[in-house]
């Protein structure tokens, strides 16, 4: 079977630049890869064409003999200077013409490539603080110092790692590139350099404070700012306060998630309290005015009508939380519950007792209740 022109496979003229082929062949290496096309079972061998063209196409001598003398030029002889081995089964021209574009196809897949593997300085962690507020401190908003432990920059070796603040030397191993490759068969694998860690540097004579980490441990009183209504669950972010950077890295980031206490008195549903306000018997037959706590630390009065019943809520507007992020206040619930009395004395209960007796038409609820029942049961018995 023929072998396909050179140019064809790469899908370039005949006359392109080196730029253009290593362009044209880097497309063609990420749209045929084998791990892309799993259910195409043509790509690989369109894959192994677009290495052998660019094995090709890419090597000056090799390319103006191919331009003068076609595929003749490597199948033995004619001059000059073709490839050995006439096919581009072997494993070595392979690895030769993928590793110019190594960088570029697993770029995709492994996050980056020969100058993105060093990492010479690394982030530190971000941390979280768990803090818990009453219900009048979510409400009015504060200003709070708390002790986080965490791990700071050396001071000894100003985050270096190095004794006396000297300079890392670059990694003899992969030679500052943080990754060393090995071949593998068809492939060449980048791996973690072993020696470095990956920062693509070493410190011969580490810092005895850190011992080469840059970073020592230690207790830091930061001021945070807690705005008003905040909830369970809100997160404040303190960019830069987390973990110091290895070897003068970057600071990671401070999460502090807030929980806000259960009240004595008051129950939260985002802006909205409810307080649940007991009545007497008398209070909420005869109706008055009652006075109820509220968050801000005030008082408000609350008319109850005559005849109210257990569990009629009544609103204070704006008397809620805030809205934290902004909006005004939310209202609050009274809800009443009328109280039975206990511990009556005699005189009590014969009052009690008598005003029972001249209330058969004061309890309506109670009265159409019985009737229900009476009528079921006459409906059982037929």
């Amino acid at each position: 079977m023929a072998k396909k022109d050179y140019y064809d496979v790469l899908g370039v003229q005949k006359g392109a630049s080196a730029d253009e082929i290593k362009k044209a062949y880097r497309q063609k290496a990420k749209e045929l890869h084998p791990d892309r096309n799993s259910d195409n079972p043509d790509a690989e061998t369109r894959f192994k064409e677009a290495n052998e063209a660019y094995e090709v196409l890419k090597d000056a001598d090799m390319k103006a003999a191919y331009d003068r003398y076609g595929h003749a030029a490597f199948e033995g002889g004619m001059g000059g200077g073709g490839r050995p081995g006439g096919g581009f089964g072997q494993q070595g021209d392979f690895a030769s013409a993928f590793s110019d574009v190594f960088d570029d196809l697993f770029g995709d897949f492994m996050g980056g490539g020969r100058a993105g593997g060093r990492q010479r300085a690394a982030r530190g962690a971000d941390l979280r603080y768990n803090l818990r507020v009453t219900l009048e401190e979510a409400y009015n908003g504060l200003q709070k110092t708390i002790n986080v432990p965490t791990s700071v920059q050396c001071d000894a070796c100003e985050g270096s790692g190095a004794e006396g603040g000297a300079e890392p030397t670059t990694c003899p191993t992969c030679s500052g590139m943080g990754k060393v490759r090995a071949q593998q068969g068809f492939f060449t694998v980048e791996r973690t350099c072993p020696t470095c860690s990956g920062l693509g540097q070493i410190i011969k004579n580490p810092c005895r404070t850190c011992g080469g980490q840059g970073r020592v441990q230690k207790d830091r009183a930061l001021s945070v700012n807690i705005p008003p209504g905040v909830e369970t669950g809100t997160r404040i972010r303190l960019a830069g306060e987390g973990e110091a950077g290895m070897r003068g890295g970057p600071s990671g980031d401070l999460y502090i998630f807030l929980d806000v206490a259960p009240h004595e008195l008051f129950q939260r549903d985002g802006t909205v309290l409810q307080c649940r306000v007991p009545v007497s018997m008398t209070a909420a037959a005869l109706g008055g005015d009652i006075e109820v706590p509220t968050i801000d630390g005030g008082r408000s009065r609350v008319k109850i009508p005559p005849g109210s019943q257990s569990g009629r809520q009544m609103r204070l507007r704006g008397k809620g939380m805030p809205s934290l992020r902004g909006g005004g206040h939310g209202d609050m619930f009274i809800e009443l519950a009328v109280e039975t009395p206990v511990n009556l004395t005699s005189r009590q209960k014969e009052l009690l007792q008598e005003f029972e007796d001249l209330s058969e038409e004061n309890n309506p609820e109670s009265h159409s209740f019985f009737k229900s029942v009476k009528t079921f049961w006459d409906s059982m018995k037929g």
